[in-house]
Order: structure tokens, then C-alpha cells, then sequence
């Protein structure tokens, strides 16, 4: 499964930029694929292990904010591995022929 999540925490003033960077670490120390960008984190892998790493990465912002925000979108597909890689080569691809 892929999925794209972001984590903004609340009340902990106007630069969030450190809180965010160590719900990023989290997900980057995990081992699991995974990319970030301006707006969110995608992660790869299996329901249990990538829900693990949502949940600590929300945790370790949690532990510096009053409050945190959580957004998440998932794409189940059972049997699919690379998803993370292969959505976006399909993109460039179709740019590429067209």
C-alpha cells in the first residue's frame, strides 16, 4: 500500500519547520520507501508497518506540540510493490510520448 500523509502541529507557534523534520526522520529511519515532498510524506509497504510509522511519526511531533493535525490518504493495492517509483515513471513516460 501507498500512503501520503502530513502531519502539522498546532500551537507550537508560526515556525514548525524542526517538528516537522522529525515526523520525516521517523519515516526515513524506518527503512520503508518513501518520499517527501512540499505538501506530504508517501510511504510504501505492508497496512501494519506503515500504519506503525504514521503513528510514530504523529507521536514524535505530538511530543513537541500541544496538538497535532493528521491527514492521510491510502491506495490499497494487495500484491503491488514499487507503486511508489512506478505511478510517477508512468506520469513521465505519458509526458514524454505525447
Amino acid at each position: 500500500m501507498l500512503v501520503a500523509f502530513s502531519v502539522t502541529p498546532l500551537g507550537a507557534g508560526e515556525e514548525v519547520g524542526g517538528l516537522v523534520a522529525e515526523a520525516v526522520r521517523v519515516v526515513r529511519e524506518s527503512g520503508l520507501p518513501n518520499r517527501t515532498d512540499a505538501m506530504f510524506t508517501t510511504v510504501e509497504g505492508e497496512w501494519d508497518e506503515v500504519m506503525a510509522v504514521v503513528k510514530a511519526a504523529a507521536d514524535a511531533v505530538a511530543a513537541r506540540a500541544p496538538r497535532v493535525s493528521l491527514v492521510i490518504k491510502a491506495d490499497l493495492r494487495p500484491g503491488v510493490t514499487g507503486a511508489l517509483d512506478a505511478k510517477v515513471e508512468s506520469i513521465e513516460r505519458h509526458l514524454r510520448e505525447t
